[in-house]
């Protein structure tokens, strides 16, 4: 048997329905239903049926109907004559009404217990059981006597289903349904704060804020009331754009189709793009950052200048620039002060590397290509054609956002301005060997090397204090080669742990001698040779000679003079090129040596003559060989490939 109140009050038996053609015979069924297993008196029944003016005849009638509902159900309705009333026993009947009960506990306990994916589908289970309004066909005394105890369930069980859903990361999903259910009880307090979420977590802030204020009204005028103490701190949230994001947000999962032998097949997945599939992108908050540096040390000052001028507020600061030579760490400190305030920018972190493999800059209208599918649900064809267009629209999606957005190994300004938020929650965090002083409302922020502490302690961190403790010379002149540069100290570190039978001091000696093989520089973020390669690419064919001649000949201070001798060039000209060098962040201005003689004269420097010297990273991989040319076998359908030497 199965007896339905949910909707139409129905019975079925064997899969047929069972008509009951009268409204007070169905009220009487329904008035049992709700009460199973307990005595209901004739007096309740029959205010249930006619209310306060019953008949003389009422227990007649109402023997008749009990009559009519045992004929027409038979046996499997268990209905029991108990002392002036009558008692249901349902027994393993199906009861869509207790169901239901069953069901809404359920979820309510999965939200509960931070389970909300199984929440959400037995909510989602229960909440299908009604059909309609319940006790849709019954008498209207029963109705006002039962029916607010089903609708108070049936709200307790679509809210606990929205907390769910919102925790999932379902709010577009939710939009419409939310809205539909406010404007249909818009006293209900918690259904209004979902719909703020939503709207909220749908960067419509404007619009959560016009809900919460409509509801204010309507709690004012209809019941004299102020909104809750929930609603209220959601709305302070929302307002301080302090809202968290979903506490469960569901993984993204793409299916993509195959061939028979598991390939895929990239026609069939561009076929679905061009039909309109969905981006990856949507419900994600993009977290675009590098995984933080290990081992990470010093740079306590940086960091708080970093952190000050990502906090500060919009009308004072836009955004920090780092500039430093190759092998500062400028990329890592960035990493770092992005991953600290990371909490400060609820709605996403977007990075990119604006350089390509070959240390080439890359296009803006690629990257901004990039940024506004991570930003907003486009497909390629979407993305408007031209730079002007792209900017106006990734302005646009980050007007109402807090993002910071990280620029690594920035080329220039052209490059990074069409790059640079304008709204007032987000910030820039730029990362370039040349200072960008023309990028307004941008500080600067000089990356230089770390001090001898915080380099010996990044050393000891990744080759180990006994190891180094063991060699204090070879130590001490390990460190002076890798001048507090973390990208040089991180590859010796990696050679010594590579190797740990070798001694520090054949590192040191080999490093001396130039007989480090390039591809010993290893990949990734130390690879220091395709670090210095950008740079040095980017000069002019007469600056690269000059350079490699420099960082071979002078190891240490050297004024335009001298240079100008050993480039055999007129000194006017060598200023020139050692200006452009020391921007490029391949040489640097220090101090004069002392009791050097310069020039032509034997007298002490002069004080005002600028200096300059290569550093020991740059005279390093200026000595470092090149992997031998690999033997190839003229002729035949095969080559052997073997090092020569």
């Amino acid at each position: 048997m199965e007896f339905r109140i949910l909707g139409p009050t129905e019975v079925w038996s064997g899969g047929s329905r069972i008509l009951l053609t009268a409204a007070k015979q169905r009220t009487v069924l329904a008035a049992l239903l709700i009460s199973p297993g307990r005595f209901v008196s004739d007096v309740w029944l029959a205010d249930l049926l006619w209310g306060t003016t019953p008949p003389a005849t009422k227990s007649a009638q109402l023997y008749t109907y009990v009559s009519r509902l045992r004929r027409g159900c038979g046996p499997g309705l268990r209905l029991v004559r108990k002392h002036r009333g009558y008692c249901l026993n349902l027994g393993d009947a199906w009861f869509d009404w207790e169901v239901f009960q069953q069901l809404a506990e359920q979820g309510r306990a999965d939200v509960a217990m931070r389970r909300y994916a199984e929440a959400a589908k037995c909510l989602e289970r229960g909440l299908a059981l009604w059909q309609g309004p319940a006790l849709a066909d019954v008498t209207e005394f029963l109705t006002r006597a039962e029916l607010p105890l089903l609708e108070e369930a049936w709200l307790r069980a679509v809210d606990n289903r929205m907390a769910a859903v919102l925790a999932l990361g379902r709010h577009e999903n939710a939009l419409p349904e939310l809205t539909r259910l406010v404007a249909k009880h818009p006293t209900r307090e918690s259904l209004r704060g979902h719909l703020m979420t939503a709207l909220y977590r749908c960067d419509r802030q404007m619009d959560a804020l016009r809900v919460y204020e409509q509801g204010r009204r309507v709690l004012l005028e209809e019941l004299g009331v102020a909104p809750g103490a929930s609603l209220r701190r959601l709305h302070r949230a929302v307002l301080e754009e302090a809202l968290p994001p979903p506490a469960a947000a569901e993984p993204l999962i793409l299916t993509v189709p195959r061939t028979a032998g598991g390939a895929p097949r990239p026609a069939a997945v561009a076929g679905q793009a061009r039909q309109g599939a969905l981006s990856p992108w949507i419900g994600l908050a993009p977290a675009m950052l590098p995984m933080d540096t290990p081992g990470f040390v010093g740079r306590r000052a940086e960091l708080e200048r970093i952190a000050a001028g990502l906090r500060e507020r919009p009308d004072s600061c836009r955004g920090v620039a780092l500039s430093g030579a190759v092998g500062t760490g400028k990329t890592a400190l960035a990493v770092r002060a992005g991953h600290a305030c990371r909490e400060d920018f609820r709605h996403g972190q977007l990075y990119i590397d604006l350089r390509d493999e070959s240390g080439r800059a890359k296009d803006p209208l690629d990257v901004l290509g990039g940024f506004l599918r991570a930003l907003l649900p486009l497909r390629g064809e979407d993305l408007p054609a031209s730079l002007d267009e792209r900017v106006q629209l990734f302005r646009s999606a980050l007007s109402r956002r807090r993002v910071l957005v990280v620029l690594d190994n920035a080329v220039d300004e052209r490059q990074v301005r069409p790059l640079l938020a304008s709204g007032p929650g987000c910030r820039v965090l730029i990362t370039g060997r040349r200072p960008l002083v023309s990028l307004e409302g941008v500080s600067a922020v000089r990356v230089g090397r770390l001090d001898a502490a915080a380099a010996r302690e990044l050393l000891e961190s990744w080759a180990g204090a006994d190891r180094l403790h063991a060699e204090p010379d070879a130590t001490r002149a390990l460190l002076d080669l890798c001048d507090g540069l973390p990208l040089a100290l991180r590859f010796c570190a990696a050679r010594l742990v590579a190797r740990p039978q070798y001694p520090v001091s054949r590192l040191v000696d080999r490093l001396e001698r130039g007989e480090v093989r390039v591809d010993e520089w290893g990949g990734g973020a130390h690879d220091l040779r395709n670090a210095l390669r950008a740079g040095v690419m980017r000069l002019e064919a007469p600056l690269r000679s000059a350079l490699r001649t420099l960082a071979r000949t002078e190891p240490g201070a050297f004024a335009p003079a001298d240079a100008a001798r050993r480039l055999n060039w007129t000194e006017s000209q060598a200023r020139g090129a050692l200006d452009a060098l020391v921007e490029g962040g391949l040489l640097e201005c220090t101090a004069p040596p002392a009791g050097r003689p310069t020039g032509a004269a034997a007298d002490r420097p002069d004080p005002a003559q600028p200096y300059y010297r290569c550093t020991p990273l740059v005279r390093l991989l200026s000595r470092t060989r090149r992997p031998a040319a690999p033997f190839q076998t003229p002729k035949g359908p095969w080559s052997v490939s073997r090092p020569t030497g």
